[in-house]
């Protein structure tokens, strides 16, 4: 009732953006009143974000408001989250659009999409109802696609020219992208499927050409990288995220990155993250009378910058690290973290602030610590800077 008065009493003058924020349930009346208001003054920023714990049901978003001659009106920024959103026609001066928890069917959504010709940004997160995400040509200004926990969606065909930024996580869909567009930065998080970068390595570089920057997440990767077919030609940055449940999969090989390194002709800078509770591969300390892997005929001419965040005494993580000491011919920097650190500029390992690591990875950090001082040391080129992050005397002490 305090809000409803103020709101009443209020001028309007000179409001562009209008936001309603709740964490409980609040009556529909009161919405739609401080709605027709948001709508009497044309605001050009609209955000309407309702307790995600409701059915999405219990309020249907009041799209007549906001409509001027069956297609006009102002908002160019429209936020909606824990809502029924059912759209009849689009937003003419639309150019931000973000839907979560919004019950919208398909057809509803493709309507909007299609007649909201100025839209630029586009985000959908938790949609359950969206089974096919359909983005016409006609979209010309549309440059950033997000798409996350959609846990329905199967298929997302895009045909936006100018689309270069695309975020998705999830479980894996079909991607349908038209041969018009041009992704330069796209980031892929497969929480519940395995295989997530075999799969980017096979599919990827035909679907996204002109990717630029590419950063991919998985939970679990059973098949190793293969020689890739096709190459990523324009690929300068290269993250990969491992995120192991416990112990990442003993039986993936980390040296096998090195064909998609290969697969990256003109690639700068390459972080490798791997998060793990314990450490099951074979260790290089276990036999030292092995030799390591080499592939001496895969050179990388071009990579400056090298993170391995999550590094262990794994035989093939070793042998990676080494590979590319001896293969990258501009290598300018190599980052060891045996703590997983996420910024080496805070000297975390000096502060004491190691964060969440348990006993079995600080002594497993120690064991890194040793197989970089016996394999990787003595090879590192005077040109390149080493960096190797370890665990603070707190971690140590924890470990005893």
């Amino acid at each position: 009732m305090k809000v409803d008065h103020i709101l009443k009493k209020h001028s309007g003058k000179g409001v562009k953006k209008f936001r309603i924020e709740l964490h409980m349930p609040v009556d529909p009346c009161y919405l739609n009143s401080w709605l027709q208001i948001a709508a009497e003054l044309r605001v050009e920023e609209l955000a309407v974000v309702l307790p995600s714990t409701c059915n999405a049901n219990d309020y249907d978003f009041p799209c007549a408001l906001f409509v001027d001659d069956g297609c006009r009106n102002a908002i160019e920024h429209l936020c909606l989250g824990g809502c029924a959103f059912h759209p009849t026609a689009g937003f003419g001066y639309l150019r931000k659009l973000r839907l979560f928890w919004v019950h919208i069917t398909v057809d509803e959504l493709e309507c909007l999409i299609s007649k909201s010709p100025a839209l630029e940004h586009l985000a959908l997160k938790y949609c359950y109802t969206i089974t096919y995400l359909k983005i016409p040509s006609l979209l010309q200004h549309l440059s950033y696609l997000m798409v996350a926990a959609c846990a329905n969606l199967q298929t997302i065909e895009c045909k936006a020219p100018n689309l270069s930024t695309f975020y998705f996580s999830g479980r894996q869909v079909e991607l349908l992208f038209g041969c018009s567009v041009q992704v330069k930065t796209m980031e892929m998080r497969c929480s519940t499927q395995c295989n997530t970068i075999y799969n980017a390595c096979a599919n990827l570089p035909s679907i996204v050409p002109n990717i630029e920057t590419l950063s991919i997440s998985s939970v679990s990767e059973v098949v190793n990288i293969p020689i890739v077919p096709v190459k990523f030609l324009h690929l300068k940055y290269l993250s990969i995220s491992l995120e192991g449940n416990g112990a990442f999969s003993p039986d993936y090989d980390y040296f096998s990155l090195v064909s998609l390194l290969d697969a990256c002709p003109v690639l700068e800078t390459f972080n490798l993250f791997v998060s793990q509770d314990r450490m099951k591969h074979d260790s290089v300390l276990g036999d030292p009378s092995s030799r390591l892997r080499q592939m001496p005929e895969y050179r990388h001419d071009n990579i400056k910058n090298v993170r391995i965040i999550g590094f262990c005494s794994a035989k093939s993580m070793v042998e990676l690290a080494c590979h590319i000491l001896e293969n990258a011919t501009s290598l300018e920097c190599l980052t060891l973290d045996t703590i997983r650190a996420f910024s080496i500029d805070r000297h975390i390992h000096k502060t004491g602030e190691c964060g969440h690591i348990g006993r079995h990875m600080i002594r497993e950090a120690r064991k890194a610590l040793l197989a970089v001082k016996r394999y990787i040391v003595g090879i590192v080129p005077s040109t390149v800077k080493l960096n190797v992050l370890q665990p603070c005397k707190l971690c140590h002490a924890l470990a005893a």
